[in-house]
């Protein structure tokens, strides 16, 4: 597995120069990665299915724990499926699609977003998963903006961007404190057995957070119809088969584990019900066929959210079936779009007419396609369709009011999957029919390939059925049921006809009314706001705190590190430990010098009253190194403390004697300073105490050292041998700052002797006019 991920990034390094050579073809060589991923996933399925699956560890930093960690279980097997499958026939199809302009870019793009989705599919520890998770991130920003032409273009990268990273982060939190609650950080390991508390909770939110960014869950949906920018291959890989997935692969991995949280299913459940419902609604509004299918994908995704969040068994079995069906379909469906844009130069339904005519057998594999998509027999997204009224059909209050909102849904889907085909393929009497070639088999292929499958895995479900199956037996069976096209006269089937009656009479009586909802409530106006007042808060910030001094720069980095680290760290620790106040009586006297001069330096007036009394507290401190058995620590502190004095002295020359001609009274501003200063300082000594307490032992560099001493250096004395052989490179740099440092007070020194021979004028020198 490092290796096939290693390969896309290798392949995507070399498409640029591929492309520049070979142009299109450049796309063929970008489609070897992804098979080659699928080959070896499906050769190692029956491991996998055996359960026992392949896993492969990576220990980048094994001293701390930290390992890239990669597992090929049902779940990762069926995701590869449509990432790595789905995503060799985008690359062939965008062969055919592009115009030769940009072809390195974005082949090289698309591989590595191929080579991330594979790595986070497998990835078994949360850091790795994260990492890939950005990569996904940061390629669908560049796929989506292009080379940045366009204002649209750089708007709606910059939303997807900004909406997902931040989701990123809040996930990356979330993963961390479920890793230090469960005291490891492989996946595998914590949804087997799952931490609890309140801890947990709180990571869970941030987790989901993640989760409902990158799956456009409602209130974050937006990016996703605006990301419709994009070339209409890029909209069928990331946006249909691969990176809205992320998403919902991320609620499947965690659900077995914490499904039964309430703060799990309960935003799950209610946020990807209303997204269902609300995408279904928007898709009837929009005459764009990428925009409309874009929705679609909106509602389509709340589905899966829902199916794969509720922690049940029939519902997860029911979600990985529509998991594929949707891959299946929804890549299909985009990529007859890009046939109809490239063909005919529109994608707006009010302009095309008869195409259904002029051609019939493209036509029928996306009535196929869009079919499944409907939930219609005899296809794919019939039988999984069924299987999650069949999931719900319990009797429960919450079941039966999910299944409810689950038929309204699936109503609308049936209701704007006969917009998009009557409007792409419908002849109307008022609209001239569009002429346009024949697709191409490049075109052509790479969407029959998908719909085809969604008829076959439904005629032979035994195909995919065992893969679904595994993934499903994470949860609790209640009853066996399995994938078919006909279950009896039942419940569910009497569900599908009146979604399907439902939707047809939906999509009769739906008009154009597309300003449904006041703007005031939309959610692309609610991201609006929430962008703009992000901006004038970091403008206020800034201007408040980059004032240009340098007591402001340090008081906010002071304050940071009491509030933010501070109160963490002070929260964490254990009991203060009996201490002695003293090692030596030596260090009472050295101490009280030490808090005198630092008063003095505060209360000082004259420039060079406060250097010397400086100079007496470094002086004071080196005067402890030394007590405390560290001379060579107090011979460089003696050192340093010496010319820095004399550098301060020749510079205060220069200077005005005193800091202020008056005493000022303390203003606020002044009192706000010096209390951050004293809290600081506190904290920082309090720290220091603490923390040097409660250590047991000696640390584990200090023990190699004392070890090695003898052995490799020859010395008995630690310190010396620290210091000449396993440190000598600090040794050396300390000798040059201090070299340097003396070269300057020299400096200083020559330059004032020179000042005093200059010869002053005297007052009755003739000055030439």
């Amino acid at each position: 597995m490092f290796i096939l991920i290693a390969a896309h990034f290798v392949v995507a390094a070399l498409l640029p120069a591929v492309a520049g050579r070979w142009g299109r073809a450049a796309f063929v060589l970008a489609a070897l990665p992804p098979l080659a991923a699928l080959g070896t996933a499906l050769s190692w399925s029956s491991a996998v299915l055996s359960g026992a699956p392949p896993t492969e560890t990576l220990a980048w930093a094994p001293s701390i724990g930290l390992e890239l960690t990669l597992r090929l279980d049902p779940l990762s097997l069926l995701m590869i499926i449509l990432v790595a499958g789905v995503g060799a026939l985008v690359f062939v199809y965008y062969a055919g699609y592009t115009s030769p302009e940009g072809i390195g870019r974005n082949s090289a793009l698309l591989v590595v977003f191929a080579g991330s989705m594979l790595g986070l599919v497998t990835a078994d520890d949360v850091f790795s998963l994260y990492i890939f998770w950005e990569f996904t991130t940061v390629c669908s920003f560049l796929l989506v903006g292009g080379l940045g032409l366009t204002k649209a273009a750089r708007r709606s990268a910059t939303q997807a961007l900004l909406v997902t990273g931040f989701g990123g982060l809040a996930m990356l939190l979330g993963l961390i404190l479920l890793g230090t609650a469960a005291g490891t950080f492989r996946i595998s390991a914590i949804v087997a057995y799952p931490p609890t508390g309140a801890v947990v909770d709180v990571a869970v939110a941030l987790l989901l957070l993640g989760a409902l960014t990158k799956s456009a869950q409602v209130p974050f949906h937006p990016w996703l119809p605006a990301a419709m920018v994009a070339p209409t291959p890029v909209s069928a890989y990331l946006h249909a088969a691969a990176m809205v997935k992320a998403g919902v692969y991320l609620v499947a991995r965690f659900a077995p584990g914490f499904a039964e949280l309430p703060s799990w299913w309960v935003p799950l459940v209610v946020l990807g019900l209303w997204t269902m419902v609300l995408g279904g609604i928007r898709a009837l509004r929009e005459h764009d066929l990428k925009k409309l299918l874009a929705f679609g994908t909106v509602s389509q995704l709340g589905f899966l959210i829902v199916l794969l969040g509720s922690g049940e068994y029939l519902a997860a079995f029911a979600g990985a079936t529509m998991v594929l069906a949707h891959g299946l379909f929804k890549s299909a469906l985009f990529l007859s779009v890009g046939v109809i844009d490239k063909l005919t130069g529109t994608r707006d339904i009010r302009e095309l007419s008869g195409l259904g005519k002029r051609w019939p057998v493209f036509t029928g594999f996306v009535v196929l396609a869009a079919a499944s998509m409907a939930g219609a027999p005899p296809l794919l997204g019939f039988v999984g369709k069924e299987a999650a009224f069949e999931a719900f059909h319990t009797g429960a209050v919450r079941d039966v009011f999910v299944l409810a909102v689950l038929v309204i849904g699936s109503a609308l889907t049936v209701a704007y999957t006969l917009r998009f085909l009557v409007g792409a393929f419908g002849t109307k009497p008022a609209v001239a029919p569009r002429e346009a070639p024949a697709p191409s088999a490049v075109l052509g292929v790479p969407v029959i390939i998908p719909a085809l499958a969604g008829l076959v895995f439904a005629f032979v479900p035994g195909i995919v059925e065992p893969l679904i199956w595994a993934y499903a037996s994470a949860y609790p069976s209640t009853a066996p049921y399995g994938l078919a096209l006909w279950h009896g006269f039942t419940v569910p089937l009497l569900l599908s006809a009146v979604v399907l009656a439902g939707g047809y009479a939906v999509h009769r009586v739906a008009g154009d009314r597309s300003g449904w909802l006041p703007e005031s409530v939309h959610a692309q106006t609610g991201y609006d706001r929430v962008v703009m007042a992000l901006d004038s808060v970091a403008r206020g910030v800034t201007g408040r705190l980059q004032a240009g001094s340098v007591p402001v720069y340090l008081g906010v980095i002071l304050a940071v590190a009491v509030v933010v680290p501070g109160m963490g760290l002070l929260a964490g620790l254990v009991p203060i430990p009996a201490m002695h106040w003293f090692d030596s009586p030596l260090q009472v006297p050295l101490a009280v010098l030490v808090l005198v001069a630092v008063g003095l330096a505060v209360m000082a007036r004259r420039r060079l009253t406060a250097v010397l009394v400086t100079g007496v507290i470094g002086y004071g401190i080196g005067a402890l190194f030394l007590v405390d058995g560290g001379p060579d620590l107090a011979l460089a502190q003696f050192l340093v403390e010496s010319l820095t004095l004399v550098v301060f002295v020749f510079v205060l020359r220069r200077m005005p004697p005193r800091f202020t001609e008056e005493r000022r009274p303390l203003s606020e501003g002044r009192w706000v300073k010096a209390v951050i200063a004293c809290v600081a300082g506190t904290f920082v000594a309090v720290l220091a105490v603490l923390f040097s307490a409660n250590r047991n032992g000696l640390p584990e560099a200090s023990l190699e050292y004392i070890q090695r001493a003898k052995a490799d250096a020859g010395a008995s004395n630690v310190v010396n041998a620290i210091i000449v052989d396993f440190r000598a490179f600090d040794t050396v740099g300390e000798i040059a700052v201090l070299a340097v440092a003396a070269t300057g007070a020299a400096s200083l020194i020559l330059a004032s002797q020179r000042a005093r021979r200059r010869v002053e004028p005297s007052e009755d020198t003739e000055v030439a006019p």
